[in-house]
Protein backbone atom coordinates (compact mmCIF):
# COMPACT_ATOMS: atom_id res chain seq x y z
CA UNK A 1 0.00 0.00 0.00
CA UNK A 2 2.72 2.39 0.79
CA UNK A 3 4.43 2.00 -2.52
CA UNK A 4 3.97 4.89 -4.33
CA UNK A 5 4.33 6.96 -1.17
CA UNK A 6 7.28 4.80 0.54
CA UNK A 7 10.13 7.92 -1.06
CA UNK A 8 7.70 10.55 -0.47
CA UNK A 9 9.28 11.83 3.13
CA UNK A 10 12.46 11.36 0.85
CA UNK A 11 11.90 13.09 -2.04
CA UNK A 12 10.12 16.23 -0.25
CA UNK A 13 12.60 16.73 2.42
CA UNK A 14 13.47 20.14 1.67
CA UNK A 15 10.13 21.13 2.09
CA UNK A 16 9.67 19.19 5.23
CA UNK A 17 12.61 21.10 6.56
CA UNK A 18 10.92 24.60 5.22
CA UNK A 19 7.91 23.91 6.87
CA UNK A 20 9.64 22.84 10.06
CA UNK A 21 10.77 26.55 10.47
CA UNK A 22 7.31 28.20 10.92
CA UNK A 23 6.61 28.95 14.74
CA UNK A 24 2.93 30.87 14.28
CA UNK A 25 1.20 27.91 15.98
CA UNK A 26 0.60 29.04 19.51
CA UNK A 27 0.95 25.89 21.01
CA UNK A 28 4.61 24.79 19.16
CA UNK A 29 6.70 26.96 21.97
CA UNK A 30 6.71 23.64 24.02
CA UNK A 31 7.51 21.56 21.10
CA UNK A 32 10.78 23.26 19.43
CA UNK A 33 12.53 20.21 20.24
CA UNK A 34 10.30 18.85 17.26
CA UNK A 35 11.39 20.99 14.69
CA UNK A 36 15.04 20.59 14.91
CA UNK A 37 14.83 17.39 13.23
CA UNK A 38 12.82 18.88 10.32
CA UNK A 39 10.17 16.06 10.23
CA UNK A 40 6.57 16.37 9.60
CA UNK A 41 6.57 13.31 12.37
CA UNK A 42 7.16 15.63 14.95
CA UNK A 43 3.83 16.07 17.26
CA UNK A 44 2.40 19.00 17.49
CA UNK A 45 -1.09 20.01 18.29
CA UNK A 46 -3.11 21.78 15.90
CA UNK A 47 -1.23 20.69 13.02
CA UNK A 48 -1.28 17.04 10.87
CA UNK A 49 0.32 16.22 8.24
CA UNK A 50 -1.52 14.47 4.96
CA UNK A 51 0.89 12.72 2.04
CA UNK A 52 -0.56 12.50 -1.17
CA UNK A 53 0.25 10.34 -3.88
CA UNK A 54 -1.06 9.57 -7.43
CA UNK A 55 0.22 7.36 -10.49
CA UNK A 56 -1.88 6.19 -12.96
CA UNK A 57 -5.61 5.41 -11.86
CA UNK A 58 -4.35 5.05 -7.83
CA UNK A 59 -4.40 7.60 -5.34
CA UNK A 60 -3.12 7.56 -2.10
CA UNK A 61 -3.60 9.56 0.99
CA UNK A 62 -1.74 9.01 4.29
CA UNK A 63 -3.11 11.08 7.28
CA UNK A 64 -0.42 11.60 10.65
CA UNK A 65 -2.28 13.78 13.00
CA UNK A 66 -2.25 13.63 17.38
CA UNK A 67 -5.35 12.31 18.38
CA UNK A 68 -6.16 15.41 20.49
CA UNK A 69 -6.56 17.21 17.44
CA UNK A 70 -9.49 14.34 16.61
CA UNK A 71 -10.80 13.17 19.41
CA UNK A 72 -9.70 15.84 22.00
CA UNK A 73 -7.40 13.92 24.39
CA UNK A 74 -4.75 11.55 24.29
CA UNK A 75 -5.31 9.13 26.61
CA UNK A 76 -7.34 5.71 26.81
CA UNK A 77 -10.82 6.19 26.09
CA UNK A 78 -12.64 4.60 29.38
CA UNK A 79 -15.64 7.36 30.06
CA UNK A 80 -18.60 6.99 28.15
CA UNK A 81 -18.36 10.36 26.62
CA UNK A 82 -14.15 9.84 25.28
CA UNK A 83 -15.56 6.43 23.86
CA UNK A 84 -18.45 8.16 22.28
CA UNK A 85 -15.90 10.61 20.58
CA UNK A 86 -13.19 7.95 19.74
CA UNK A 87 -16.08 6.36 17.82
CA UNK A 88 -17.52 8.74 15.88
CA UNK A 89 -13.67 10.27 15.22
CA UNK A 90 -13.16 6.35 13.67
CA UNK A 91 -16.35 6.45 11.71
CA UNK A 92 -15.89 9.94 10.18
CA UNK A 93 -12.34 8.56 9.15
CA UNK A 94 -13.92 5.55 7.77
CA UNK A 95 -16.36 7.38 5.00
CA UNK A 96 -12.60 9.50 2.85
CA UNK A 97 -14.58 10.06 0.12
CA UNK A 98 -16.77 12.73 2.32
CA UNK A 99 -14.10 13.46 4.48
CA UNK A 100 -11.63 14.60 1.69
CA UNK A 101 -14.59 15.57 -1.23
CA UNK A 102 -13.60 13.31 -3.96
CA UNK A 103 -15.32 13.86 -6.89
CA UNK A 104 -18.32 11.66 -6.64
CA UNK A 105 -18.41 8.43 -9.22
CA UNK A 106 -14.74 8.98 -10.01
CA UNK A 107 -12.72 7.51 -6.74
CA UNK A 108 -13.40 4.64 -4.98
CA UNK A 109 -11.59 2.99 -2.06
CA UNK A 110 -9.56 -0.45 -2.63
CA UNK A 111 -8.12 0.13 0.71
CA UNK A 112 -8.18 1.44 4.30
CA UNK A 113 -5.98 1.15 7.49
CA UNK A 114 -6.45 3.24 11.21
CA UNK A 115 -4.25 2.87 13.23
CA UNK A 116 -4.20 4.34 16.75
CA UNK A 117 -3.17 3.46 20.54
CA UNK A 118 -6.44 4.80 21.20
CA UNK A 119 -7.69 2.45 18.89
CA UNK A 120 -6.30 -0.31 21.00
CA UNK A 121 -3.62 -0.79 18.14
CA UNK A 122 -0.47 -2.49 18.97
CA UNK A 123 2.21 -1.56 16.42
CA UNK A 124 5.86 -0.96 17.45
CA UNK A 125 6.48 -0.59 13.91
CA UNK A 126 8.29 2.86 12.99
CA UNK A 127 5.31 4.29 15.27
CA UNK A 128 7.85 5.70 18.42
CA UNK A 129 5.98 8.85 17.77
CA UNK A 130 3.08 7.44 19.03
CA UNK A 131 4.05 6.58 22.24
CA UNK A 132 6.60 9.82 23.31
CA UNK A 133 6.15 10.46 27.14
CA UNK A 134 6.60 14.52 28.05
CA UNK A 135 6.54 15.07 32.17
CA UNK A 136 4.72 17.75 33.72
CA UNK A 137 5.60 19.95 36.20
CA UNK A 138 4.78 17.44 38.97
CA UNK A 139 7.37 14.89 37.23
CA UNK A 140 3.91 13.56 35.86
CA UNK A 141 4.32 11.70 32.45
CA UNK A 142 1.47 11.48 29.75
CA UNK A 143 1.19 10.21 26.58
CA UNK A 144 1.47 11.80 23.29
CA UNK A 145 -0.51 9.54 20.88
CA UNK A 146 -1.17 9.61 17.20
CA UNK A 147 -4.11 8.28 14.87
CA UNK A 148 -3.28 7.54 11.61
CA UNK A 149 -4.78 6.76 8.46
CA UNK A 150 -4.00 5.45 5.42
CA UNK A 151 -6.28 5.01 2.12
CA UNK A 152 -5.62 3.86 -1.61
CA UNK A 153 -8.15 4.84 -4.12
CA UNK A 154 -8.92 3.57 -7.54
CA UNK A 155 -9.86 6.88 -9.65
CA UNK A 156 -11.28 6.15 -12.85
CA UNK A 157 -10.78 9.81 -14.08
CA UNK A 158 -7.67 10.66 -12.56
CA UNK A 159 -7.51 13.91 -14.40
CA UNK A 160 -10.61 15.09 -12.68
CA UNK A 161 -8.48 14.75 -9.54
CA UNK A 162 -7.69 18.94 -9.51
CA UNK A 163 -7.41 19.27 -5.74
CA UNK A 164 -8.23 18.18 -2.52
CA UNK A 165 -11.12 20.60 -0.16
CA UNK A 166 -10.22 19.85 3.07
CA UNK A 167 -13.39 22.03 4.44
CA UNK A 168 -15.12 19.07 5.54
CA UNK A 169 -12.19 18.08 7.25
CA UNK A 170 -11.65 20.85 9.50
CA UNK A 171 -15.70 21.25 9.93
CA UNK A 172 -15.51 17.42 11.23
CA UNK A 173 -12.37 17.91 13.69
CA UNK A 174 -12.25 21.58 14.60
CA UNK A 175 -9.17 20.83 16.52
CA UNK A 176 -7.01 20.53 13.90
CA UNK A 177 -6.08 23.95 12.91
CA UNK A 178 -3.39 23.14 9.96
CA UNK A 179 -2.16 20.48 7.45
CA UNK A 180 1.24 20.38 6.06
CA UNK A 181 0.44 18.74 2.71
CA UNK A 182 2.48 16.82 0.49
CA UNK A 183 2.27 15.86 -3.04
CA UNK A 184 3.32 13.55 -5.64
CA UNK A 185 1.84 13.09 -8.87
CA UNK A 186 2.92 13.07 -12.93
CA UNK A 187 3.37 16.89 -13.01
CA UNK A 188 6.26 16.66 -9.97
CA UNK A 189 5.54 17.26 -6.46
CA UNK A 190 4.57 19.82 -4.38
CA UNK A 191 4.27 21.22 -0.65
CA UNK A 192 1.48 23.62 0.88
CA UNK A 193 0.03 24.20 4.33
CA UNK A 194 -3.90 24.30 4.33
CA UNK A 195 -6.05 25.68 7.02
CA UNK A 196 -9.48 26.04 7.34
CA UNK A 197 -9.48 30.18 5.88
CA UNK A 198 -7.93 28.35 2.83
CA UNK A 199 -8.79 24.44 2.95
CA UNK A 200 -8.17 23.96 -0.87
CA UNK A 201 -4.88 22.32 -1.88
CA UNK A 202 -5.03 22.80 -5.87
CA UNK A 203 -2.61 19.44 -7.03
Amino acid sequence: MRSILLALPFALSPLYIASADDHDHPHEHDHDHDHAHGSLGAHVHGIASLNLALEGTKFEIELDSPAINLVGFEHQAESDADKAKLAAARAALEKPLTLFALPAGVCKVTEMELESPLFGDAHDHDHDHDHDHDHDEDGHSHQHADIEAEYEFNCTAPEQLKALDLSAFFKQFPGTEKFKVQFVGPNGQKGAEVTPANPRFDF
